[in-house]
């Protein structure tokens, strides 16, 4: 398992490209490999055995062979067997799995190897998020240094919202291009995001610091609007809001851990501290990502396969199925194309709705950020390093939210797919949205409760547990919508939730 993380990891895959397969070799790259009958050398279908010799080029037919192994005379052997799957494909030359069980499938990895996965796609998806809230006590700090307002200072956060509303509508499109797939992206991105961190923390005006905060959330943005998508290449569609769950948990724990983690630091030793901590660890999760993250994207494996097994036959015919739906397009055509879908997609009805709803909930969440400090730092006298403690409220109801959640799917939702799939029907998507209209009624309730309860008068931990309160109701709407808009769209997952990232983190900014 090791070796085929490293070995489809973007490391691996320079490695295997300059070796030329020689070192963290693909099955099909190693002596021996047998290669599928219907890739031998075929540029059409075959309408009949007795013309397989004719039509296969350099492969010779062969009824008793079991195999199809490379010969010393660069000659191919085809199975009989073999070649009547490949009379009933429509196009033998499309590259796919090589059977249910194939091993490069995502889908088919080891619990193991899966869960070590989706735990990397949460790493990079926490470090992108803690990097919005670990800004927020470096914010009194700026507004002494710099002889700012509060309000001017407090872009800092609202421009790296903004940045990673606006960047998933350009960047995550790529990753539904098989040539890119989703690490390309995500490497590239996040190698971005840390080299833009060096202006801020060196910086000897604020508007150096609001631009390469905006910038910074623009290139950290792939790994917070398509981490959904990379769980669902791992996962089936009844797993998938399981592992979405545990993602979203990342999510959410990034903006809270964020002022816990910052807040000692700029007391200690200045506003720039928390700017150093957001390097440091953005810089091992790039290392570590490199070394062992592997691609997810079906498209993007299939087309390297495709790649490899045209090299390793000769025939030139052999064509993935992302690549067979782009040919006689230019690449301006197919970039503007996976450019515009995004916004295509976001002024559908149900998106919109969705989107600007979801926007809604995330904008007062973000407000948080600033009413923490007026409470609990005016009010109940909290120094910078402890006034960021009461957000580990929100760790602790997500992890009660996320156990009901999985209670919930498992002996509600999934009886309900299973009886759906037992009469032959496909579970209806709009399902998932009934958990996010009861978990709604938090939102208001948690206000109410943190607004009225905010008072020097009452103890502090009441207001904590209103605004606790307020985790169920965003996590579950999240959950909710994301999924909905995912099983609604699944062949386009990346885009519908880059125009869903557009659409909160404006809103967000705005408010």
């Amino acid at each position: 398992m090791v070796a085929d993380i490293l070995r489809d990891s973007t490391i691996g895959q320079f490695i295997n490209f300059i070796s030329n397969g020689k070192f963290l070799p693909y099955s099909d790259q190693r002596p021996g490999f047998v290669v599928p009958a219907h890739f031998a050398s075929v540029s059409k279908p075959v309408s009949d055995k007795s013309d397989a010799s004719t039509l296969c080029g350099d492969v010779e037919y062969k009824k008793s062979s079991k195999a199809v192994p490379l010969a010393r005379e660069d000659t191919l052997v085809v199975d009989a067997n073999e070649l009547d799957e490949k009379l009933s494909l429509d196009d033998p030359n499309i590259v796919g799995w090589y059977g249910d069980d194939d091993p490069d499938n995502p889908r088919n990895w080891s619990s193991a190897k899966r869960a070590f996965v989706a735990f990397s796609i949460s790493l990079m998806t926490f470090t992108m998020y803690i990097g919005s809230a670990i800004y927020t006590p470096s914010i009194p700090g700026i507004m002494e240094e710099f002889n700012v307002s509060l309000t001017h200072a407090t872009l800092g956060l609202t421009l790296y919202v903004l940045g990673y509303g606006i960047g998933p509508m350009f960047l995550s499109p790529l990753q539904e291009l098989p040539v890119f797939g989703r690490n390309t992206v995500y490497m590239a991105s996040l190698f971005l995001f840390i080299i833009f961190q060096i202006p801020i923390f060196t910086a000897t005006n604020i508007q150096t610091i609001l631009a390469f905060r905006f910038l910074t959330g623009f290139f950290g943005s792939p790994a917070l609007a398509t981490g959904g998508a990379s769980m669902g290449d791992l996962y089936p569609s009844r797993q998938v809001a399981y592992v979405v769950g545990i993602w979203a948990i990342g999510a959410v724990g990034g903006p809270i851990a964020g002022p816990v983690i910052g807040g000692f630091a700029a007391q200690a030793n200045g506003w720039r501290w928390p700017q150093y901590e957001l390097v440091w660890l953005s810089a091992f999760s790039f290392i570590f990502l490199m070394l062992l993250l592997p691609e997810t994207y079906e498209p993007a494996i299939l087309l390297k396969r495709a790649q490899r097994l045209r090299k390793l036959t000769g025939n030139q015919q052999l064509v993935s199925q992302g690549e067979k739906d782009t040919q006689g397009e230019t690449i301006a055509q197919v970039f503007k194309e996976a450019l515009l879908r995004p916004f295509i997609l976001a002024i559908e009805p149900v998106l919109l709705f969705t989107n600007v709803y979801l926007g809604f909930v995330y904008a007062i969440f973000y407000l948080w950020f600033e009413a923490f400090p007026l409470v609990f730092t005016d009010i109940y006298h909290f120094n910078l390093g402890v006034s960021g403690l009461p957000f580990l409220a929100f760790l602790v109801s997500a992890a009660i939210t996320y156990t009901f959640y999985v209670l919930y799917q498992r002996y509600h939702i999934e009886p309900r797919f299973d009886s759906a799939k037992a009469a032959g029907q496909e579970p209806s998507p709009e399902i998932r949205l009934e958990i996010g209209l009861i978990a709604s009624l938090f939102i208001p309730t948690s206000l109410l409760i943190f607004g009225f309860t905010s008072k020097a008068t009452i103890p502090w931990i009441v207001p904590v547990i209103g605004a606790a309160l307020y985790l169920p109701g965003i996590y579950l709407n999240f959950q909710s919508i994301l999924m909905y808009i995912t099983s609604a769209y699944p062949m386009y997952a990346a885009s519908v939730l880059a125009g869903n990232d557009l659409f909160r983190s404006s809103i967000a900014f705005v408010d």
